[in-house]
């Protein structure tokens, strides 16, 4: 949820990529390492616990559970996001901008793809598995570098389209040796990478016109978080008449159980705390740590995906899903070299 929003979460194609560049690495001052090192670690594995188990919560209440309400869970998630932060802004301890009409026109165009991510992860994580999950997302940096390049001129090196030629690779063949193959999840998973590319690429230039009409002139994690969570509830109700969930959370008796209950509110805080762990692991570390743990964090991500949900695979498909996972730590190191030169 995300921004990093929230739900998804993590989500990775890179909706962060907005906010690298502006993230500053934290110097140790006079002796005080070791106390750097402590708040470095304990973020990074702060932010793999969030964005690993927020997956894995997610395709739990989805899949074992089997709930056929995906737009609602992402509105339930939302709801609990929008809540904790403005119970934290009412007590001070987080800033936050007001919701002016000027805002919210500013940022609806982008919140509607930003609704449009979650519901899609929702549905492709309920046909596909995590392994193949992590592996198709890769697609997603395909998609914005080719945006990059045609809507903002940007142009890239030769490692980074190596990587991004593996990660198309990786892609079909995970696809074509997935024992456990289902074409609507693949076809959800497709829509999903196109819509998390355009999130991206639209993300940057929208906070930038988003700030000239704040208040304070700045729109931080916060205020992004409750300003999608909070646009992203009208339109979450609308959507879950349109595809007639309301019937189904009606008859379902999984509503009746307060484990099922317990299992969703987890989500909502693993939702939120991608976004405030990330922000913390960004700015204990910097943007080249943060981009390389993000995709070695998809590793074990995939190899619990694979035992906790009893996957049915073989040798070929565990090694497309592997080829693809270390396609993207080598598109990482490749976007790190290539930053550094520009």
């Amino acid at each position: 949820m995300k921004m990093k929003p929230s739900s998804s979460n993590e989500e990775n194609h890179d909706v962060e990529n907005a906010k690298l560049d502006k993230v500053k690495v934290r110097t140790p001052r006079n002796g005080r390492v070791v106390k750097l090192h402590n708040q470095a670690l304990l973020s990074g594995l702060a932010y793999c616990f969030s964005s690993c188990g927020m997956i894995l919560v997610n395709k739990f209440v989805l899949s074992s559970y089997d709930f056929n309400a995906g737009i609602s869970l992402m509105l339930y998630q939302n709801l609990i996001s929008v809540g904790i932060v403005y119970v934290l802004s009412l007590l001070g301890l987080v800033s936050t901008e007001p919701l002016t009409w000027r805002l919210i026109k500013v940022w609806l165009p982008v919140n509607v793809i930003f609704v449009g991510m979650l519901v899609t992860s929702m549905f492709s994580l309920k046909y596909i598995n995590v392994a193949m999950v992590t592996v198709l997302k890769n697609v997603t940096n395909v998609i914005t570098a080719l945006g990059e390049m045609y809507l903002f001129k940007k142009h890239h090196d030769g490692k980074v389209w190596a990587a991004l030629f593996l990660m198309i690779i990786s892609a079909i063949t995970g696809g074509i040796t997935d024992l456990s193959f289902n074409a609507v999840g693949y076809a959800w998973q497709t829509v999903n990478c196109f819509l998390t590319a355009s999130y991206s690429l639209t993300l940057r230039r929208v906070m930038d016109t988003a700030k000239l009409v704040t208040k304070s002139g700045n729109l931080n994690e916060f205020s992004m978080v409750l300003l999608n969570n909070t646009l992203s509830l009208p339109l979450g109700i609308f959507m879950i008449i349109v595809f007639n969930e309301v019937d189904y959370l009606l008859t379902t008796p999984l509503l009746r159980l307060p484990s099922f209950w317990l299992v969703m509110t987890f989500s909502g805080f693993l939702g939120l705390a991608i976004s405030f762990t990330s922000m913390w692991f960004l700015h204990q570390t910097g943007a080249t740590t943060y981009s390389l743990v993000g995709s070695l964090n998809k590793i074990p991500l995939s190899i619990a995906g694979i035992l906790l949900f009893k996957v049915p695979t073989s040798l070929e498909n565990s090694a497309s899903i592997l080829f693809g996972l270390l396609a993207g730590v080598f598109f990482a190191r490749a976007k790190i070299l290539e930053r550094s030169q520009s």
